[in-house]
């Protein structure tokens, strides 16, 4: 395998808190411990966020509707969920990796990836992973896995093979045979559908997979087949990046009963995209990029995106919202699901003339009405404020 020397001697950790929602909930309602648990819309209509060991041994897994969650494992406790207390946990794990780790990012809510390269001449990092697991459970309570090799795939499949509260090793000369060994759907990025493709190939190991020929995996599936080849050898250059760039915000709204009235999709997202705006401002960002989604009864997902001049403005960014739902929204069928994500992020608060391109002056009055709003929302929540249209949505 001709492979980058300087990256066979990388030493990245991937650390995972396991089944995280469930496991704060837990700590938050110690009488829960133990018992089969779902973090989720409670109604039939919702999505499972997270379940816990004691529920997956019954089938049931995160995405999955509620429905068929509850059917597969009657006796599970379902909760909404508390966010903010998943973020105030997040970050307490985050605070103690960052005063001890020389290179943090952090993929999301619950995963991070530390650099761990040239420590292994002063503490040994095996040590030093073993030592951040023990003050991360006993600071907080949370079990923690984690995996530790030369690139972030290999990292990641090594926490995920040992969970929960376990731990993995994988030195670079034994990548290949740990990473051969396992199914095409343990490969991060390998979907239900690729996993699918490739079984229908034959290909149902990581091995098989890393034998076909390059230029036939880039023939067959162009710059995917690239990555696949790539992955199953062991080959990761991504760097771990000291500060996680935030690629998007969105949100989605599964329905009570499948609908068609346009009117109330509308206005559904209408009032996510103004939720979706006070979280930019206040986070500092504004949006080039609207992308709607849409699914129907049939589970059938599409989406649009729609691309503008970088805004966090409410009315700019609904506008293309409502643009993109019209060009993809079938008006013959059923809606589950809606959704809308704000992406292009950049730093920065827009710059808005006096006058809009119409000469509207109204255009110019709207940065210290959202200024006003959201100072109302901080002080009382984003439920108290709002445009009269979206309040009896209750979103």
């Amino acid at each position: 395998m001709n492979q980058n020397p300087s990256a066979f001697d990388r030493q990245i950790l991937h650390t995972d808190l396991d089944s995280f929602f469930t496991s704060v909930e837990v700590l938050r309602q110690p009488q829960l411990r133990g018992r089969p648990l779902l973090v989720g819309g409670s109604s039939d209509r919702g999505v499972v966020a997270a379940a816990s060991y004691e529920a997956r041994r019954f089938g049931v897994r995160a995405a999955m509707p509620m429905r068929l969650a509850r059917r597969l494992c009657p006796e599970a406790t379902v909760i909404k969920g508390d966010y903010e207390s998943y973020n105030q946990y997040s970050n307490l794990v985050t605070e103690i990796l960052t005063e001890r780790a020389p290179v943090l990012e952090k993929a999301s809510i619950d995963e991070f990836y530390v650099d761990m390269t040239g420590m292994e001449k002063f503490v040994g990092c095996l040590q030093w992973a073993k030592e951040t697991k023990e003050a991360i459970v006993r600071e907080t309570g949370l079990s923690v896995s984690w995996g530790l090799s030369n690139t972030k795939t290999v990292s990641k499949m090594a926490a995920n093979e040992n969970k929960p509260n376990g731990a993995l090793y994988v030195r670079a000369p034994e990548v290949q045979p740990f990473l051969w060994q396992l199914n095409v759907s343990k490969l991060p990025g390998v979907g239900e559908k690729m996993a699918h493709t490739l079984r229908c190939m034959g290909v149902t190991k990581l091995g098989t997979l890393a034998q076909i020929p390059r230029r036939l995996l880039e023939k067959t599936f162009g710059k995917t087949g690239l990555f696949l080849w790539d992955r199953a050898n062991g080959i990761d250059p991504t760097p771990v990046l000291p500060s996680h760039k935030q690629k998007s915000m969105s949100k989605e709204m599964t329905f009570q009963v499948d609908t068609m009235d346009v009117k109330m999709l509308q206005e559904t997202l209408a009032r996510m995209v103004e939720m979706l705006a006070y979280d930019l401002r206040k986070s500092g960002f504004c949006a080039g990029k609207v992308t709607v989604k849409i699914r129907y009864s049939d589970f059938q997902t599409y989406s649009r995106q729609v691309t503008i001049p970088v805004t966090s403005s409410d009315h700019q960014l609904t506008l293309a919202a409502l643009k993109a739902f019209d060009a993809l929204y079938n008006r013959r069928l059923l809606i589950r699901l809606v959704g809308v994500s704000l992406g292009k992020l950049v730093r920065g608060t827009e710059q808005l003339a006096l006058f809009d391109a119409a000469g509207d002056v109204v255009s110019s009055r709207l940065p210290a009405l959202y200024q006003k709003t959201d100072r109302i929302r901080d002080r009382h929540g984003e439920q108290k404020i709002g445009r009269a249209s979206n309040f009896k949505l209750g979103i």
